[in-house]
Protein backbone atom coordinates (compact mmCIF):
# COMPACT_ATOMS: atom_id res chain seq x y z
CA UNK A 1 0.00 0.00 0.00
CA UNK A 2 1.29 3.47 -0.97
CA UNK A 3 1.56 5.61 2.16
CA UNK A 4 2.60 8.97 0.64
CA UNK A 5 -0.20 11.45 -0.24
CA UNK A 6 -1.61 11.33 -3.75
CA UNK A 7 -1.22 14.64 -5.60
CA UNK A 8 -2.68 14.35 -9.11
CA UNK A 9 -1.42 17.84 -10.02
CA UNK A 10 2.20 16.69 -9.65
CA UNK A 11 3.71 14.94 -12.68
CA UNK A 12 6.07 12.96 -10.42
CA UNK A 13 3.03 11.28 -8.88
CA UNK A 14 2.01 9.82 -12.25
CA UNK A 15 5.58 8.88 -13.19
CA UNK A 16 5.86 6.94 -9.91
CA UNK A 17 2.77 5.01 -10.97
CA UNK A 18 4.16 3.86 -14.29
CA UNK A 19 3.10 6.66 -16.65
CA UNK A 20 5.44 7.99 -19.30
CA UNK A 21 6.89 11.47 -18.55
CA UNK A 22 5.03 13.15 -21.43
CA UNK A 23 1.75 11.50 -20.46
CA UNK A 24 2.36 12.31 -16.80
CA UNK A 25 2.82 16.02 -17.60
CA UNK A 26 -0.49 16.14 -19.53
CA UNK A 27 -2.30 14.39 -16.69
CA UNK A 28 -0.87 16.76 -14.09
CA UNK A 29 -1.64 19.83 -16.24
CA UNK A 30 -5.29 18.78 -16.62
CA UNK A 31 -5.62 18.36 -12.86
CA UNK A 32 -3.99 21.77 -12.27
CA UNK A 33 -6.35 23.51 -14.72
CA UNK A 34 -9.47 21.62 -13.65
CA UNK A 35 -9.09 20.57 -9.99
CA UNK A 36 -11.95 19.01 -8.05
CA UNK A 37 -14.35 21.52 -6.56
CA UNK A 38 -14.88 21.35 -2.78
CA UNK A 39 -17.65 19.15 -1.47
CA UNK A 40 -19.96 22.05 -0.48
CA UNK A 41 -19.98 23.27 -4.11
CA UNK A 42 -23.03 22.78 -6.33
CA UNK A 43 -23.38 19.23 -7.65
CA UNK A 44 -23.98 20.42 -11.22
CA UNK A 45 -20.82 22.54 -11.10
CA UNK A 46 -18.79 19.61 -9.78
CA UNK A 47 -20.07 17.36 -12.59
CA UNK A 48 -19.30 20.05 -15.17
CA UNK A 49 -15.75 20.34 -13.79
CA UNK A 50 -15.28 16.56 -14.10
CA UNK A 51 -16.49 16.66 -17.73
CA UNK A 52 -14.07 19.49 -18.52
CA UNK A 53 -11.19 17.52 -17.04
CA UNK A 54 -12.24 14.40 -18.94
CA UNK A 55 -12.17 16.35 -22.23
CA UNK A 56 -8.72 17.67 -21.38
CA UNK A 57 -7.50 14.16 -20.60
CA UNK A 58 -8.92 12.59 -23.77
CA UNK A 59 -5.73 13.06 -25.88
CA UNK A 60 -3.47 11.38 -23.35
CA UNK A 61 -5.97 8.58 -22.77
CA UNK A 62 -6.13 7.91 -26.50
CA UNK A 63 -2.33 7.99 -26.71
CA UNK A 64 -2.05 5.55 -23.80
CA UNK A 65 -4.60 3.22 -25.41
CA UNK A 66 -2.72 3.38 -28.70
CA UNK A 67 0.61 2.66 -27.00
CA UNK A 68 -0.91 -0.27 -25.12
CA UNK A 69 -2.31 -1.70 -28.36
CA UNK A 70 1.06 -1.33 -30.08
CA UNK A 71 2.78 -3.16 -27.22
CA UNK A 72 0.17 -5.95 -27.44
CA UNK A 73 0.79 -6.39 -31.16
CA UNK A 74 4.57 -6.41 -30.70
CA UNK A 75 4.27 -9.09 -28.01
CA UNK A 76 1.97 -11.23 -30.13
CA UNK A 77 4.17 -11.01 -33.21
CA UNK A 78 7.30 -11.73 -31.13
CA UNK A 79 5.65 -14.79 -29.57
CA UNK A 80 4.57 -16.09 -32.98
CA UNK A 81 8.03 -15.51 -34.46
CA UNK A 82 9.60 -17.41 -31.55
CA UNK A 83 7.24 -20.36 -32.06
CA UNK A 84 8.01 -20.52 -35.77
CA UNK A 85 11.74 -20.16 -35.07
CA UNK A 86 11.65 -23.13 -32.67
CA UNK A 87 9.75 -25.23 -35.19
CA UNK A 88 6.62 -25.31 -32.99
CA UNK A 89 4.43 -23.04 -35.12
CA UNK A 90 1.70 -24.34 -37.42
CA UNK A 91 0.42 -23.13 -40.76
CA UNK A 92 -1.67 -20.39 -39.15
CA UNK A 93 1.38 -18.91 -37.41
CA UNK A 94 3.29 -18.81 -40.69
CA UNK A 95 0.30 -17.20 -42.42
CA UNK A 96 0.10 -14.49 -39.73
CA UNK A 97 3.74 -13.55 -40.28
CA UNK A 98 3.25 -13.68 -44.06
CA UNK A 99 0.29 -11.30 -43.83
CA UNK A 100 2.44 -8.79 -41.95
CA UNK A 101 5.44 -9.15 -44.24
CA UNK A 102 3.58 -9.12 -47.58
CA UNK A 103 0.60 -6.86 -46.90
CA UNK A 104 1.76 -4.86 -43.87
CA UNK A 105 -1.15 -5.93 -41.68
CA UNK A 106 -1.32 -5.26 -37.98
CA UNK A 107 -1.96 -8.16 -35.58
CA UNK A 108 -5.76 -8.23 -35.79
CA UNK A 109 -5.85 -8.08 -39.58
CA UNK A 110 -2.98 -10.58 -39.83
CA UNK A 111 -5.02 -13.06 -37.77
CA UNK A 112 -8.01 -12.56 -40.05
CA UNK A 113 -5.73 -13.00 -43.06
CA UNK A 114 -4.44 -16.28 -41.61
CA UNK A 115 -8.02 -17.47 -41.01
CA UNK A 116 -8.93 -16.85 -44.64
CA UNK A 117 -5.74 -18.46 -45.92
CA UNK A 118 -6.22 -21.56 -43.77
CA UNK A 119 -9.88 -21.90 -44.79
CA UNK A 120 -8.85 -21.96 -48.44
CA UNK A 121 -5.90 -24.27 -47.79
CA UNK A 122 -7.96 -26.77 -45.74
CA UNK A 123 -10.84 -26.94 -48.22
CA UNK A 124 -13.40 -25.19 -46.01
CA UNK A 125 -16.34 -23.07 -47.04
CA UNK A 126 -15.49 -19.36 -46.84
CA UNK A 127 -17.22 -17.08 -44.38
CA UNK A 128 -20.52 -15.62 -45.48
CA UNK A 129 -19.94 -12.25 -47.09
CA UNK A 130 -22.30 -9.54 -45.91
CA UNK A 131 -22.81 -6.88 -48.58
CA UNK A 132 -22.22 -3.34 -47.45
CA UNK A 133 -20.42 -4.40 -44.26
CA UNK A 134 -16.80 -4.47 -45.44
CA UNK A 135 -14.35 -3.93 -42.58
CA UNK A 136 -10.55 -4.04 -42.46
CA UNK A 137 -10.83 -7.49 -40.89
CA UNK A 138 -13.18 -8.85 -43.56
CA UNK A 139 -11.00 -7.43 -46.34
CA UNK A 140 -7.96 -9.11 -44.79
CA UNK A 141 -9.88 -12.39 -44.65
CA UNK A 142 -10.77 -12.11 -48.34
CA UNK A 143 -7.13 -11.42 -49.20
CA UNK A 144 -5.99 -14.45 -47.22
CA UNK A 145 -8.67 -16.63 -48.80
CA UNK A 146 -7.54 -15.54 -52.24
CA UNK A 147 -3.83 -16.07 -51.46
CA UNK A 148 -4.65 -19.56 -50.14
CA UNK A 149 -6.13 -20.60 -53.48
CA UNK A 150 -9.80 -19.82 -52.88
CA UNK A 151 -12.09 -18.37 -55.53
CA UNK A 152 -15.59 -17.28 -54.56
CA UNK A 153 -16.61 -16.88 -58.22
CA UNK A 154 -15.96 -20.57 -58.97
CA UNK A 155 -19.02 -22.73 -58.27
CA UNK A 156 -16.91 -25.85 -57.69
CA UNK A 157 -14.12 -24.10 -55.81
CA UNK A 158 -14.91 -25.61 -52.40
CA UNK A 159 -15.22 -29.14 -53.79
CA UNK A 160 -11.94 -28.80 -55.67
CA UNK A 161 -10.05 -27.51 -52.63
CA UNK A 162 -11.55 -30.13 -50.33
CA UNK A 163 -10.46 -32.87 -52.75
CA UNK A 164 -6.93 -31.45 -52.90
CA UNK A 165 -6.69 -31.14 -49.11
CA UNK A 166 -7.90 -34.71 -48.45
CA UNK A 167 -5.08 -37.21 -47.79
CA UNK A 168 -4.57 -39.99 -50.33
CA UNK A 169 -6.61 -43.10 -49.44
CA UNK A 170 -3.59 -45.39 -49.65
CA UNK A 171 -1.58 -43.49 -47.02
CA UNK A 172 -0.80 -45.71 -44.01
CA UNK A 173 -2.47 -44.60 -40.78
CA UNK A 174 -0.35 -42.53 -38.45
CA UNK A 175 0.60 -44.71 -35.47
CA UNK A 176 -0.51 -43.36 -32.12
CA UNK A 177 1.68 -43.42 -29.06
CA UNK A 178 0.95 -46.25 -26.63
CA UNK A 179 1.56 -43.96 -23.66
CA UNK A 180 1.48 -40.21 -23.09
CA UNK A 181 4.81 -38.43 -23.30
CA UNK A 182 6.11 -36.71 -20.15
CA UNK A 183 5.42 -33.32 -21.75
CA UNK A 184 1.70 -34.26 -21.83
CA UNK A 185 1.50 -35.43 -18.21
CA UNK A 186 -0.84 -33.42 -15.95
CA UNK A 187 0.28 -31.09 -13.18
CA UNK A 188 0.49 -32.42 -9.61
CA UNK A 189 -2.65 -32.24 -7.47
CA UNK A 190 -3.64 -33.48 -4.03
CA UNK A 191 -6.09 -36.07 -5.42
CA UNK A 192 -3.74 -39.09 -6.02
CA UNK A 193 -2.98 -41.49 -3.20
CA UNK A 194 0.15 -40.84 -1.11
CA UNK A 195 3.12 -43.10 -1.91
CA UNK A 196 6.14 -44.32 0.02
CA UNK A 197 9.31 -42.41 -0.69
CA UNK A 198 11.02 -45.66 -1.72
CA UNK A 199 8.44 -46.05 -4.52
CA UNK A 200 8.69 -42.51 -5.88
CA UNK A 201 10.80 -41.26 -8.79
CA UNK A 202 11.83 -37.63 -9.35
CA UNK A 203 13.36 -36.56 -12.67
CA UNK A 204 14.97 -33.11 -12.61
CA UNK A 205 16.37 -30.95 -15.36
CA UNK A 206 19.81 -29.51 -14.82
CA UNK A 207 18.43 -26.01 -14.00
CA UNK A 208 16.03 -27.43 -11.39
CA UNK A 209 18.93 -29.36 -9.84
CA UNK A 210 21.07 -26.20 -9.68
CA UNK A 211 23.71 -27.43 -12.13
CA UNK A 212 23.63 -24.35 -14.38
CA UNK A 213 24.32 -21.64 -11.82
CA UNK A 214 21.96 -18.89 -10.68
CA UNK A 215 22.14 -16.72 -13.83
CA UNK A 216 21.53 -19.57 -16.24
CA UNK A 217 18.69 -20.89 -14.09
CA UNK A 218 16.93 -17.53 -14.29
CA UNK A 219 17.34 -17.46 -18.05
CA UNK A 220 15.60 -20.82 -18.44
CA UNK A 221 12.61 -19.84 -16.24
CA UNK A 222 13.16 -22.93 -14.10
CA UNK A 223 12.64 -23.18 -10.35
CA UNK A 224 15.48 -24.44 -8.15
CA UNK A 225 13.83 -27.35 -6.31
CA UNK A 226 16.61 -29.13 -4.40
CA UNK A 227 16.45 -26.87 -1.28
CA UNK A 228 12.77 -27.75 -0.74
CA UNK A 229 13.58 -31.42 -1.29
CA UNK A 230 16.35 -31.37 1.32
CA UNK A 231 13.98 -30.01 3.97
CA UNK A 232 11.38 -32.73 3.39
CA UNK A 233 11.62 -35.68 5.83
CA UNK A 234 12.02 -39.05 4.14
CA UNK A 235 13.33 -37.64 0.86
CA UNK A 236 16.66 -39.45 1.32
CA UNK A 237 14.84 -42.64 0.21
CA UNK A 238 13.71 -40.99 -3.02
CA UNK A 239 15.16 -41.96 -6.41
CA UNK A 240 16.36 -38.80 -8.16
CA UNK A 241 17.55 -38.64 -11.79
CA UNK A 242 19.02 -35.51 -13.38
CA UNK A 243 18.83 -34.67 -17.11
CA UNK A 244 21.86 -32.91 -18.60
CA UNK A 245 23.28 -32.46 -22.06
CA UNK A 246 25.36 -35.59 -21.42
CA UNK A 247 22.32 -37.78 -20.70
CA UNK A 248 20.73 -39.08 -17.51
CA UNK A 249 22.55 -39.30 -14.17
CA UNK A 250 21.66 -40.38 -10.65
CA UNK A 251 21.72 -37.78 -7.91
CA UNK A 252 22.91 -39.96 -5.05
CA UNK A 253 23.58 -37.32 -2.43
CA UNK A 254 21.00 -34.52 -2.64
CA UNK A 255 23.16 -32.08 -0.74
CA UNK A 256 26.45 -32.81 -2.51
CA UNK A 257 27.70 -30.13 -4.92
CA UNK A 258 27.73 -31.07 -8.59
CA UNK A 259 29.80 -29.73 -11.48
CA UNK A 260 28.19 -27.09 -13.66
CA UNK A 261 26.55 -28.14 -16.91
CA UNK A 262 26.01 -26.25 -20.17
CA UNK A 263 22.41 -25.25 -20.98
CA UNK A 264 20.61 -27.70 -23.26
CA UNK A 265 18.84 -26.08 -26.20
CA UNK A 266 15.72 -27.57 -27.74
CA UNK A 267 16.88 -27.14 -31.34
CA UNK A 268 19.87 -29.50 -31.52
CA UNK A 269 19.13 -32.29 -29.06
CA UNK A 270 21.78 -34.98 -28.65
CA UNK A 271 19.77 -38.01 -29.86
CA UNK A 272 22.21 -40.63 -28.63
CA UNK A 273 20.63 -44.11 -28.21
CA UNK A 274 22.95 -44.65 -25.26
CA UNK A 275 20.88 -42.15 -23.28
CA UNK A 276 17.97 -44.56 -23.26
CA UNK A 277 20.30 -47.28 -22.00
CA UNK A 278 21.44 -44.93 -19.21
CA UNK A 279 17.87 -44.24 -18.13
CA UNK A 280 16.91 -47.91 -18.11
CA UNK A 281 19.98 -48.79 -16.06
CA UNK A 282 19.16 -46.14 -13.44
CA UNK A 283 15.64 -47.48 -12.78
CA UNK A 284 16.27 -51.18 -13.44
CA UNK A 285 14.91 -53.52 -10.78
CA UNK A 286 12.81 -50.83 -9.05
CA UNK A 287 9.05 -50.46 -8.78
CA UNK A 288 7.44 -47.04 -8.69
CA UNK A 289 3.96 -45.80 -7.85
CA UNK A 290 4.58 -42.09 -8.41
CA UNK A 291 6.74 -40.22 -10.96
CA UNK A 292 7.28 -36.47 -11.15
CA UNK A 293 9.14 -34.75 -13.97
CA UNK A 294 10.47 -31.28 -13.13
CA UNK A 295 12.14 -30.29 -16.39
CA UNK A 296 11.51 -27.64 -19.03
CA UNK A 297 12.36 -26.87 -22.66
CA UNK A 298 15.18 -28.97 -24.12
CA UNK A 299 15.51 -31.19 -21.06
CA UNK A 300 11.85 -32.19 -21.31
CA UNK A 301 12.22 -32.81 -25.05
CA UNK A 302 15.20 -35.08 -24.39
CA UNK A 303 13.14 -37.07 -21.89
CA UNK A 304 10.27 -37.31 -24.41
CA UNK A 305 12.69 -38.82 -26.91
CA UNK A 306 13.50 -41.63 -24.45
CA UNK A 307 10.11 -41.91 -22.74
CA UNK A 308 9.86 -45.60 -23.64
CA UNK A 309 12.44 -46.31 -20.93
CA UNK A 310 10.14 -44.96 -18.21
CA UNK A 311 7.85 -47.42 -16.40
CA UNK A 312 4.08 -47.08 -16.39
CA UNK A 313 2.78 -46.45 -12.89
CA UNK A 314 -0.22 -45.19 -10.97
CA UNK A 315 0.59 -41.46 -10.96
CA UNK A 316 2.68 -39.64 -13.58
CA UNK A 317 2.87 -35.82 -13.40
CA UNK A 318 5.11 -32.89 -14.27
CA UNK A 319 5.63 -29.29 -13.13
CA UNK A 320 4.97 -26.51 -15.61
CA UNK A 321 4.50 -22.81 -16.43
CA UNK A 322 6.02 -20.09 -14.25
CA UNK A 323 8.66 -20.48 -11.55
CA UNK A 324 6.06 -19.79 -8.85
CA UNK A 325 3.73 -22.46 -10.21
CA UNK A 326 6.56 -24.98 -10.53
CA UNK A 327 7.42 -24.50 -6.86
CA UNK A 328 3.76 -24.82 -5.87
CA UNK A 329 3.36 -28.03 -7.89
CA UNK A 330 6.53 -29.42 -6.32
CA UNK A 331 5.29 -28.69 -2.80
CA UNK A 332 2.02 -30.48 -3.56
CA UNK A 333 3.97 -33.50 -4.80
CA UNK A 334 6.25 -33.50 -1.73
CA UNK A 335 3.24 -33.46 0.60
CA UNK A 336 2.09 -36.80 -0.85
CA UNK A 337 5.24 -38.61 0.31
CA UNK A 338 4.89 -41.21 3.06
CA UNK A 339 7.57 -41.97 5.63
CA UNK A 340 7.90 -45.58 6.79
CA UNK A 341 5.18 -46.40 9.32
CA UNK A 342 3.14 -43.29 8.49
CA UNK A 343 -0.48 -43.19 7.31
CA UNK A 344 -2.09 -40.17 5.66
CA UNK A 345 -5.56 -39.48 4.37
CA UNK A 346 -5.81 -39.17 0.59
CA UNK A 347 -8.12 -37.13 -1.61
CA UNK A 348 -8.82 -33.56 -2.59
CA UNK A 349 -9.31 -31.05 0.24
CA UNK A 350 -12.35 -28.83 -0.32
CA UNK A 351 -11.67 -25.32 0.98
CA UNK A 352 -14.29 -22.88 2.20
CA UNK A 353 -14.25 -19.10 1.95
CA UNK A 354 -11.60 -17.40 4.04
CA UNK A 355 -13.81 -14.33 4.54
CA UNK A 356 -16.25 -16.44 6.58
CA UNK A 357 -13.49 -18.23 8.47
CA UNK A 358 -11.31 -20.62 6.49
CA UNK A 359 -12.48 -24.25 6.52
CA UNK A 360 -11.16 -27.38 4.85
CA UNK A 361 -12.98 -30.70 4.40
CA UNK A 362 -11.50 -34.12 3.76
CA UNK A 363 -13.78 -37.12 4.03
CA UNK A 364 -15.73 -36.93 7.29
CA UNK A 365 -13.42 -34.36 8.89
CA UNK A 366 -13.63 -30.57 8.80
CA UNK A 367 -10.75 -28.32 9.87
CA UNK A 368 -11.92 -24.90 11.00
CA UNK A 369 -10.06 -21.73 11.96
CA UNK A 370 -11.22 -20.92 15.49
CA UNK A 371 -9.65 -17.49 15.89
CA UNK A 372 -6.74 -16.18 17.93
CA UNK A 373 -5.45 -17.93 21.01
CA UNK A 374 -5.33 -15.76 24.15
CA UNK A 375 -1.69 -14.98 24.70
CA UNK A 376 -0.66 -15.53 21.07
CA UNK A 377 -1.18 -18.00 18.25
CA UNK A 378 -4.07 -19.14 16.07
CA UNK A 379 -6.37 -22.08 16.84
CA UNK A 380 -7.31 -24.87 14.42
CA UNK A 381 -10.05 -27.34 15.38
CA UNK A 382 -10.81 -30.60 13.56
CA UNK A 383 -14.47 -31.61 13.79
CA UNK A 384 -16.62 -34.62 12.86
CA UNK A 385 -19.82 -34.36 10.76
CA UNK A 386 -21.91 -33.68 13.87
CA UNK A 387 -19.88 -30.52 14.59
CA UNK A 388 -18.07 -31.92 17.62
CA UNK A 389 -14.28 -31.98 18.08
CA UNK A 390 -12.70 -35.14 16.63
CA UNK A 391 -11.63 -36.82 19.87
CA UNK A 392 -10.45 -40.38 20.39
CA UNK A 393 -8.42 -40.70 17.17
CA UNK A 394 -4.89 -42.12 17.23
CA UNK A 395 -2.17 -42.60 14.62
CA UNK A 396 -1.01 -46.02 13.46
CA UNK A 397 1.75 -45.75 16.08
CA UNK A 398 -0.87 -45.33 18.80
CA UNK A 399 -0.23 -41.62 19.41
CA UNK A 400 -3.33 -39.61 20.28
CA UNK A 401 -4.35 -36.85 17.89
CA UNK A 402 -5.67 -33.78 19.70
CA UNK A 403 -8.58 -32.14 17.86
CA UNK A 404 -7.18 -28.67 18.52
CA UNK A 405 -3.79 -27.26 17.59
CA UNK A 406 -2.22 -23.80 17.72
CA UNK A 407 0.11 -22.24 15.12
CA UNK A 408 2.12 -19.07 15.44
CA UNK A 409 1.94 -17.65 11.90
CA UNK A 410 -1.45 -17.22 10.25
CA UNK A 411 0.20 -17.20 6.82
CA UNK A 412 0.74 -20.96 7.30
CA UNK A 413 -2.91 -21.57 8.18
CA UNK A 414 -3.91 -23.44 5.01
CA UNK A 415 -0.81 -25.65 5.10
CA UNK A 416 -1.29 -26.47 8.80
CA UNK A 417 -4.97 -27.30 8.25
CA UNK A 418 -4.06 -29.60 5.37
CA UNK A 419 -1.52 -31.42 7.55
CA UNK A 420 -4.11 -31.91 10.29
CA UNK A 421 -6.74 -33.19 7.86
CA UNK A 422 -4.28 -35.67 6.31
CA UNK A 423 -3.29 -36.89 9.77
CA UNK A 424 -6.91 -37.47 10.85
CA UNK A 425 -7.73 -39.03 7.48
CA UNK A 426 -5.14 -41.73 8.15
CA UNK A 427 -6.00 -42.13 11.86
CA UNK A 428 -8.14 -44.73 13.61
CA UNK A 429 -10.16 -45.02 16.81
CA UNK A 430 -8.91 -48.56 17.48
CA UNK A 431 -6.29 -48.77 20.25
CA UNK A 432 -4.09 -51.48 21.64
CA UNK A 433 -6.04 -51.59 24.91
CA UNK A 434 -8.52 -54.49 25.17
CA UNK A 435 -12.17 -53.82 25.77
CA UNK A 436 -13.45 -53.83 29.43
CA UNK A 437 -15.60 -56.95 28.93
CA UNK A 438 -12.54 -58.89 27.71
CA UNK A 439 -10.66 -57.84 30.85
CA UNK A 440 -13.49 -59.17 32.99
CA UNK A 441 -13.46 -62.48 31.14
CA UNK A 442 -9.71 -62.80 31.59
CA UNK A 443 -9.99 -62.12 35.32
CA UNK A 444 -12.73 -64.74 35.67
Amino acid sequence: MISEPFDPADAATWVARGRRPDHAEILADAWRRFPDLPNPADAQARMARMRERALALRPVMEAMSKASDEERQLRNFAFTEARVGRGEGDARDAAILRGRAVHGYDWDRAVRYASGWYAAHAGWEPEVRRPGCATPGSLAYEQGFSDGGGNRDDLFDTARRAFEAAPPPDDPPVPTAGRPLPSAWPRPTDEPLPARWTRRLLILGAPEAGLLGASATLQTDAALLLPALRDCPGSDELTVIVITGAGFHALGDIGAPRPASEPLCGVDLPMDPRFGVQLRALIAGRDFDDILVAAQHGYLSLLDAHASALPLCRTMERTRNTVLQQRGHFRIWLDRGLVAGESLGAGHIRWGKATKGLTGKLGEFTARYAGKQPGGGHRIIVETPDGRPATGYVTVQGEALPPETVIGNRAHLRKAMAVRLRAFGGATRLTAQPAPDLLDLAAA
